[in-house]
């Protein structure tokens, strides 16, 4: 089994809450708007980081990012982009096990078509009365289960 911990919409702004909550994790996902390379820096201390463009996300460092990602891992495909809404494919019939998004600032999992959603919501600035959470993804055996953890 490997444990993912799933962050977005950090704005620059990563906190000890969070780096405490992915301490031990095998691999972090950075769903966007990220807002500065330090961010990825100080995460990259803790497990290897694979990271997509938020609309948020500007300058020559961010350019260098991908606006979506795949990833396989223990059998299960993983889809990564910022804006569930520019979701441009059936993430099902692609053979993707989980679909990861932030840009909403609104923590979610939810099964459709036997797809996994997950947004970690926002660990960055608090944004109205929306929580600030990480996530994770258990994934084994092709099999991905996920979680959401309010860190304030």
């Amino acid at each position: 089994m490997r444990i993912l911990g799933l962050i977005s919409d950090t704005h620059g702004l990563l906190r000890a809450q969070a780096k405490q909550a992915l301490a031990g994790v095998d691999l972090i996902i950075h769903a966007g708007d990220i807002g500065t390379p330090q961010v990825l820096a100080e995460l990259r201390t803790l497990a290897p980081v694979h990271a997509v463009r938020g609309n948020n996300d500007r300058g020559p460092w961010a350019l260098a990012l991908p606006a979506t990602e795949a990833i396989e891992l223990e059998g299960v495909s993983i889809y990564v982009l910022h804006d569930l809404q520019e979701l441009d494919l059936d993430p099902a019939a692609a053979g993707f096990g989980a679909v990861i998004a932030g840009h909403s600032h609104r923590p979610a999992i939810e099964t459709r078509d036997g797809v996994l959603y997950l947004n970690p919501g926002s660990a960055g600035p608090r944004r109205f009365s929306l929580p600030v959470a990480v996530g994770f993804l258990e994934v084994a055996a092709g099999v991905a289960r996920g979680r959401i953890q309010q860190i304030l």
